[in-house]
């Protein structure tokens, strides 16, 4: 009730409310990805923020991230490898690794 009310002040203001990080937030929910990730946080695989972080100077990193998001991978961030997500389309992975990229 609390969130309509809001939207309808919002809208009613003319005050915008820009959610495409909790849009995509929302998607690496719905995918399961934060079973294994957190923003902040390392649990079993590392935090977004320090994803960003390692690949924050590769050109290529949202292509080869991408991949290792449909794919799976192992080897670079310990010994745990991260398994195949076949619930996920290229371009989910694209936008959540958009997104994983902009947690700076």
């Amino acid at each position: 009730m609390k969130r309509i009310l809001f939207a309808i002040a919002c809208v009613t203001t003319g005050f915008v409310v820009s959610t495409p990080a909790l849009a995509d937030l929302k998607l690496a929910t719905d995918k399961n990805c934060m079973a294994c990730h957190s923003v902040d946080k390392k649990l079993v695989g590392p935090s977004y923020k320090d994803v960003a972080a390692k690949y924050a100077d590769q050109k290529d990193a949202a292509d080869k991230l991408a991949a290792k998001v449909m794919k799976g991978g192992s080897g670079v961030w310990g010994p745990v490898p991260m398994p195949a997500n076949a619930q996920v389309n290229a371009d989910e992975a694209k936008k959540l690794v958009a997104w994983i990229l902009s947690q700076k």
